[in-house]
């Protein structure tokens, strides 16, 4: 069995029980859409880790879903994240999203593991990890170029990267251009496109300050005026995401990471728009016989 688009979801830790009570709502309104994998964030400097593993394992432990803690090499000795992921194996997890962290460049070439590439070869030495790392279509703040953003790519996935999901990007012709560019230089895991459903213009305006992608005029333009009209917003903000879905779709792009940002429900009107439907089916197809889940002896 297999599904036409493969679709994932990424969550973040609460930080009170207000926040815990919203993110199991939308985990549990959206697990029925049996996406490919959940992802769960991780502070860049570690300052969510217990947060971020409670988490993970209440979704494991309660759920069906496959989840993937993100896990990030910045701050953190070689021997932690060993510690980290040998605990993460043991508990059953299969899937690591390994990031390097968004600290700058020069506190990142201080550590053990200064690249995510040296942080997925690390895991990959310990077990056979599912290692899915970041992109940016759009170049990252710390690289001179696109170019040397798919250089990096490339290393990640040399050192044993199996999937590579970008930062959000409106521009669906440069997401396609990037997948491109990425075959070309023998990239050949999938690319998986990052979707962020827009909430709200003024936290899409900092997100995207803070990871350099561009908001076009044309986006802004679409929601003036709406700050105060959550529903019409809601509509916009849908129709955004579908019509960027379909114009992929059509260049062979088939999978999609919805940055949820612990909300349910616009995420879950974009994937019914497109096609995906509740399966406990597919669902239980994810879950068992997968090769990934296969024994391995993670050294003490």
């Amino acid at each position: 069995m297999a599904l036409p688009i493969e679709v994932s979801l990424e969550f973040f830790p609460p930080t009170d029980e207000a926040a815990a009570s919203q993110l199991w709502t939308a985990v549990q309104r959206l697990s029925p859409l049996a996406p490919r994998f959940v992802s769960v964030t991780y502070g860049a400097d570690g300052s969510t880790r217990s947060r971020t593993h409670q988490c993970v394992l209440k979704i494991l432990r309660e759920t069906s879903l496959y989840v993937a803690p993100h896990l990030t090499s910045v701050g953190a000795t070689k021997a932690q994240i060993r510690a980290i992921a040998s605990d993460y194996w043991q508990s059953g997890i299969r899937h690591i999203v390994a990031l390097r962290g968004d600290e700058s460049s020069e506190v990142a070439r201080s550590g053990e593991l200064p690249y995510a590439s040296d942080l997925v070869s690390c895991l990959k030495d310990m077990a056979d990890f599912e290692i899915s790392v970041a992109a940016y279509p759009e170049g990252h703040p710390d690289q001179p170029g696109v170019g040397a953003d798919i250089e990096n790519l490339k290393r990640k996935i040399d050192a044993g990267a199996t999937r590579a999901i970008t930062q959000f990007c409106f521009d669906s012709d440069t997401l396609v251009q990037y997948r491109d560019r990425c075959v070309a230089a023998g990239i050949r895991v999938p690319i998986v496109a990052g979707i962020l459903p827009i909430t709200r213009m003024s936290q899409l305006l900092r997100f995207a300050a803070r990871c350099g992608a561009a908001v076009p005029n044309w986006l802004r333009r679409q929601f003036e005026g709406l700050d105060n009209d959550p529903q019409t917003h809601s509509l916009v903000a849908a129709d955004v995401a579908i019509e960027q879905l379909e114009r992929l779709r059509q260049q062979g792009m088939e999978a999609f990471h919805f940055y949820t940002l612990n909300r349910a429900d616009l995420t879950y009107k974009i994937c019914h728009a497109i096609g995906i439907r509740s399966s406990a089916a597919a669902s239980e197809f994810y879950r068992q016989g997968l090769p990934w889940q296969k024994p391995c002896t993670v050294p003490a």
